[in-house]
């Protein structure tokens, strides 16, 4: 089992630090290319039906525009500064938790660059969209709530100050990714950064002026079961893609997350049939999501059977 798992973290190892080794794969860049544009569509596309849905129908344009932007405001600090911030890595003990800005607007990434076998371009645009979508899932605490303007800067202050760090932290060359911190495909980075950033805002906007009085009903349960749907699609790309590369970790975290997800709706399901002696598809749709959340730290390092 030790020599399974160890086989399967070779083919993990940050590889742009191999970059002169390497040789570029088509393969795996199509497959890169491919991934990063299942995550835009599950971000922009499954997110915004999955929130929306859940939302009083006179603030669904709001929730669509809240993780429209945020999704947009993070592609482009990433570009800019952010990935030299998480994918820098030196000499001193503030590279412990965050990297330099040596790559300040991608500088120094050169166009023949590669990330293990398939272009550096490619590995910051597929980063690109795990801080995206992870600023995107923080608005679900806010909808309604928070003046936009203010929601446009804390995005920004957000991907700088707490994204980045922490992406260098685990997977970037910080003190935990040397101590061997094992998060596949974003379990840290991505959904307890997210879960824990929405709870704290929630915490400081305080509860709604509404809370307990009127009954907050979602708009159609059929839109958020169809965003859980793309949701479910994109994620392929969210866990397969984080094997960088057409390789068999990548068909290992594909089966994982299909199995983990079909086992939360069917988990909710019998959850809800026995305490409520009748199931729902927003808990359908839940399930959906937990599976998939649930799954996401682990997804290349286990089986089906564990």
């Amino acid at each position: 089992m030790k020599t399974k798992i160890a086989g399967l973290l070779s083919l993990l190892v940050p590889v742009f630090a191999f970059a002169e080794e390497s040789k570029l794969d088509t393969g795996d860049t199509a497959w890169m290319i491919t991934a990063t544009a299942f995550v835009v569509l599950m971000s922009i596309g499954g997110l915004t039906l999955f929130y929306g849905g859940m939302t009083r129908s006179k603030n669904i344009v709001n929730t669509v525009m809240m993780v429209l932007s945020a999704y947009a405001v993070a592609i482009v600090v990433w570009t800019l500064w952010g990935y030299s911030l998480a994918f820098t890595d030196g000499e001193g003990a503030l590279y412990a938790v965050v990297g330099d800005l040596s790559k300040f607007l991608l500088n120094g990434v050169d166009y023949k660059a590669l990330s293990g076998t398939y272009p550096e371009w490619v590995f910051v645009a597929f980063q690109s969209t795990f801080a995206a979508i992870t600023i995107a899932l923080a608005s679900g605490a806010v909808i309604e709530r928070m003046k936009f303007s203010t929601w446009i800067v804390f995005s920004i202050l957000w991907i700088t100050f707490v994204y980045a760090p922490i992406a260098h932290i685990v997977w970037g060359g910080g003190f935990l990714f040397d101590a061997g911190a094992l998060d596949f495909a974003g379990g840290t980075v991505v959904h307890i950064n997210a879960g824990v950033t929405g709870l704290v805002l929630a915490l400081l906007l305080g509860k709604r002026k509404d809370y307990k009085k009127t009954a907050i009903l979602p708009s159609s349960v059929v839109l958020t079961s169809l965003g859980a749907g793309l949701l479910w699609f994109g994620w392929f790309g969210f866990n397969a893609g984080s094997a960088f590369g057409a390789n068999e970790v990548a068909g290992v975290a594909l089966l994982t997350t299909n199995v983990a997800t079909a086992a939360g709706v069917l988990s909710w399901i019998i959850m809800e049939w026995i305490t409520a002696k009748k199931p729902t598809l927003l808990g359908g749709a839940s399930g959906a999501i937990a599976g998939l959340v649930a799954i996401t730290p682990a997804a290349g390092f286990v089986s089906p059977a564990g």
